[in-house]
């Protein structure tokens, strides 16, 4: 249990950072701790994340990351949004659509290669022409992850798991959803042709 505690409260951690200072470093990091945590809870919840879709989508940019990672330079993180873009998180973290097609061939020829079906790599996503927002499962993944580890009789102790504890269960006394549908909206304009421009422009200038 104490290697189960320890993988959750570096999740947790992780997830804070990326939250507050999103880069590809914080990232790379949440991805990789998703990873570990995951695996740390199949040895108590059989197939530990695996039953999330959010999970398998992150799993297999990991994965892709964890081979080939100067492809992180292509990724963008948007927090000041500009008008008339209307985004639930108040961010987005934009992929190319390359890359996340790339992952899951990754993911494809890794569940050939141990006779198992693949995961639904593409469907974790929020797909907007030529660019791809992870941010929604990101989000959501951490929800996961938290209602796994309360099936279990294990006790985070960081500040970060308890802040997320806090805020899900006040989510729940006012009947608030705790998942976001990543939902952007836009008054005007093409939202596709709008967040490939902020990407690129993101991208350029890293």
């Amino acid at each position: 249990m104490k290697n189960l505690q320890a993988a959750t409260d570096r999740f947790f951690r992780d997830y804070l950072r990326h939250c507050q200072s999103p880069n590809e470093d914080t990232l790379f990091h949440f991805l990789n701790s998703l990873h570990s945590f995951s695996d740390k809870l199949s040895h108590h919840r059989k197939g530990g994340l695996h039953g999330s879709l959010n999970f398998i989508g992150l799993k297999a940019l990991r994965n892709l990351f964890h081979h080939e990672a100067e492809l992180l330079n292509k990724v963008s993180f948007v927090i000041e949004l500009v008008k008339p873009i209307v985004v639930e998180l108040g961010r987005v973290c934009l992929v190319d659509r390359a890359l996340v097609e790339q992952a899951a061939a990754g993911e494809a020829a890794q569940a050939e290669k141990y006779k198992r079906l693949p995961g639904d790599v593409t469907g974790a996503f929020k797909w907007y022409g030529q660019v791809v927002d992870i941010e929604p499962a990101i989000f959501n993944v951490a929800v996961d992850a938290y209602e796994a580890i309360k099936e279990i009789a294990v006790s985070p102790c960081s500040e970060a798991f308890q802040m997320f504890e806090d805020c899900y269960i006040d989510e729940a006394e006012n009947g608030r959803v705790h998942r976001v549908t990543g939902t952007i909206s836009c008054h005007a304009g093409n939202i596709s042709e709008l967040l490939r421009k902020m990407h690129e422009s993101a991208v350029s200038n890293a």
